[in-house]
């Protein structure tokens, strides 16, 4: 805090001054709540040195822990307002987190000219075109968060923090096809065939799903009975997920590395799906009539 404050020059005297000792006060008081994860706090001391040193060497720290703060406060209109100011502080172009954080908020308040700035700003390369950016970031995980309830899935990243859901969730209340807004900084991975891919966290559901889940108990001679049934309704932008292929972990664990194996079990279980209720029930009939021994009963829908 003390470097941060050395660098503190002459106040601009159209404005009520703050000495030097004031402002370090006020910084270390900033420090303190941030500290004790007092966002508000932490964030209106920040804000009050900035009035009246805005362009200090060490105001961009400062810039970036106010919008931070407000990051963590889901006050997205003063994270992306501080947000730039900490970016145009920052290098371009060299993976400065001020960037990312201004990116994310860009990207809530739907600000897609300011998000493509700030992604390229960080360094990361975008499809071509305007608007909403929507491109192949490569399959990742995603921690939802859900009335205190957690479950990982698996997603379809769309930019660099939004991405679809592309597993059936369990949780109530939340569906595939989904879009949600994650964090930047992987919270553990997963290893499928040699492969890691990136555990983040949720911040926000974006974007939400039409398409409501439902669960059915089915017969399947053999593992790749199941996996037919999957492919069916994959072909049609839709979701199955079998009970057997869900791997719960207790949220300490989750937050490891784990290596998965893609697998299901032949026999009878339930199976979770995505469809829309007019088309499931056709879905499982011609996945029932395409192989011996295939059966389903006791479709219900989940949420």
């Amino acid at each position: 805090m003390d470097s941060q404050v050395a660098g503190l020059g002459a106040v601009d005297r159209g404005v009520a001054s703050v000495r030097k000792d004031e402002a370090k006060a006020l910084l270390e008081q900033a420090g303190e709540a941030w500290d004790a994860e007092q966002w508000q706090l932490s964030a209106d001391r920040y804000e009050e040195v900035l009035r009246h040193y805005p362009d200090e060497k060490p105001s961009g720290i400062w810039w970036f822990d106010a919008a931070l703060a407000h990051k963590f406060l889901r006050n997205w209109e003063k994270a992306f307002e501080l947000g730039k100011e900490a970016a145009a502080r920052a290098p371009r172009g060299e993976g400065d987190p001020a960037y990312w954080n201004l990116g994310i908020a860009a990207t809530v308040l739907r600000d897609w000219p300011a998000a493509r700035d700030a992604w390229s700003g960080f360094g990361i390369e975008l499809p071509d075109g305007e608007g909403e950016i929507v491109g192949n970031f490569g399959m990742a995980c995603v921690r939802l968060e859900t009335a205190g309830e957690q479950e990982v899935v698996w997603v379809q990243r769309l930019c660099p923090t939004r991405a679809r859901v592309v597993s059936v969730p369990v949780t109530p209340g939340r569906r595939f096809g989904e879009v949600v807004l994650h964090d930047g900084a992987p919270v553990g991975d997963r290893v499928v065939d040699g492969q890691r891919h990136g555990v983040f966290e949720e911040i926000m559901l974006f974007e939400p799903s039409a398409l409501p889940t439902h669960t059915v108990t089915l017969t399947a001679p053999a593992p790749a009975d199941l996996e037919a049934l999957v492919e069916l309704f994959a072909e049609r932008g839709f979701g199955a997920e079998p009970a057997s292929s869900v791997n719960l972990l207790c949220k300490c664990c989750s937050e490891g590395s784990h290596e998965q194996q893609r697998s299901v079990r032949a026999g009878t279980q339930q199976v979770s799906l995505a469809a829309p209720a007019a088309e499931v029930g056709t879905l499982l009939d011609a996945w029932a009539a395409g192989g011996p021994g295939r059966a389903w009963q006791d479709l219900d829908l989940a949420n």
